[in-house]
């Protein structure tokens, strides 16, 4: 009998949040990811979230399954006629074998059995076709304001982060995959924020909404007023650099 994944549930609580102050991936990216793929038939994001990969992939190909096992972030997800969302693990894709052009993991293959969904990535993937994951860390604005973000996470709520995070941080630097390696470009992305939306972005991150429930206080008092003094009015661009690995199978 297959013993089904453990699901480590770290966002159904901010599952709308996310969806208004996440970051945006570049259409570059996209269309990278696309020009690797054997066809344009059918793209696969798991761990969608809200599905902002999958509506990304869907501007190439013909059709996007879109996997997510958190009920609240499937909540959150925008529809589209190419887009279909299903409720399930990375771990077990209801996909026929060798049936996708490309699977994709946006900011969430650290939380994967890494072993069990490379087996089913394999599965699932057509000949010649294509795996890729990526990650980002922290934004960047400049010198003076990304200290400020860094220590907070490291000083404050670095205790708070779940050990898988430790992947994110390294930049994906050993992933594993099980394909031929693809040269890929670099990618950041690009927005303009002022400091409440760096602070609801931060506010995010799982580390600080474990802070608040086992400390019962909320950690980004502590970076509010510092950050807004150095940030000043104006929105600032706000850059993050993507860690993207891929393979074909």
């Amino acid at each position: 009998m297959t013993v089904p994944p453990v699901f480590k549930d770290h966002f159904s609580g901010q599952s709308d949040a996310y969806q208004k102050c996440g970051p945006a991936y570049p259409p570059e990216l996209f269309a990278w990811i696309a020009g690797q793929a054997p066809g344009r038939r059918l793209a696969v994001d798991v761990a969608t979230g809200n599905g902002q990969a999958a509506l990304g992939l869907a501007r190439h190909f013909e059709s996007v399954v879109a996997t997510e096992p958190s009920a609240a972030q499937l909540r959150e997800s925008r529809a589209d006629p190419r887009v279909e969302y299903r409720l399930e693990p990375a771990e077990a894709i209801s996909l026929p074998p060798a049936s996708a052009d490309l699977v994709v993991a946006a900011q969430a293959a650290h939380w994967f059995d890494g072993p069990r969904f490379c087996v089913e990535a394999a599965r699932i993937l057509r000949p010649g076709g294509v795996l890729a994951i990526w990650c980002y860390g922290l934004a960047v604005v400049d010198a003076g304001i990304d200290r400020m973000p860094e220590d907070f996470s490291r000083d404050v709520v670095g205790p708070y982060w779940p050990r898988e995070r430790r992947q994110v941080d390294e930049g994906y630097c050993n992933p594993m995959l099980p394909f031929s390696p693809l040269d890929a470009p670099a990618f950041e992305m690009r927005t303009h924020w002022d400091a409440a939306a760096m602070l609801a972005y931060l506010d995010t991150w799982s580390a600080v909404r474990r802070y608040r429930a086992r400390a019962r206080r909320n950690a980004l008092a502590l970076l509010a007023a510092p950050l807004a003094t150095a940030w000043g009015d104006a929105p600032r661009p706000v850059r993050g650099r993507l860690s993207t690995k891929a393979g074909r199978a």
